[in-house]
């Protein structure tokens, strides 16, 4: 990233760095889903980096956090709508808005013990989740199926 303003990179002058985690809120598959070559970007300056003689940038930075924005209109107890998207030994992952996935534990998909989620759920199936926990420190949502069963009676 050459950077308009700001300290020479030693091999590279007007070299910034941008961590993958630092581009984007979103999750994303490669970098350029979020940015192309040649593209302009806004960052803010996160440190320099004497050892490799770079300023370290980030776009992310400069954009609100979804997860927080969520979680300021979100409450335990909230039923919501969402769409399977992973399935994993351990549970499902559910997307509840376009930035925003949770994870429904393997016990909290239904009443009755399943080993393993395959058994009652599949990628995009549209599913009804009650919010059981908002960790806003490590950005992670708990959602249950089962109470949603229940919230629906």
């Amino acid at each position: 990233m050459a950077l308009d303003d700001g300290p020479d990179h030693p091999v590279f002058p007007g070299v910034g760095f941008i961590t993958i985690p630092e581009l984007s809120w979103r999750h994303f598959e490669t970098a350029s889903d979020i940015v192309q070559v040649g593209q302009r970007v806004r960052c803010e300056f996160l440190q320099f980096d004497t050892t490799n003689g770079e300023a370290r940038l980030s776009p992310r930075a400069t954009q609100p956090d979804p997860f927080q924005t969520f979680a300021e209109t979100t409450t335990v107890g909230q039923t919501l709508q969402g769409r399977v998207t992973k399935l994993v030994p351990f549970g499902v992952f559910v997307q509840v808005t376009n930035d925003i996935e949770g994870l429904v534990h393997l016990q909290e998909l239904t009443w009755t013990p399943v080993e393993a989620p395959k058994a009652v759920v599949q990628v995009g199936d549209e599913i009804t989740v009650v919010v059981t926990e908002i960790d806003r420190t490590r950005r992670r949502l708990s959602l249950s199926r089962r109470q949603a069963s229940t919230a629906l009676e």
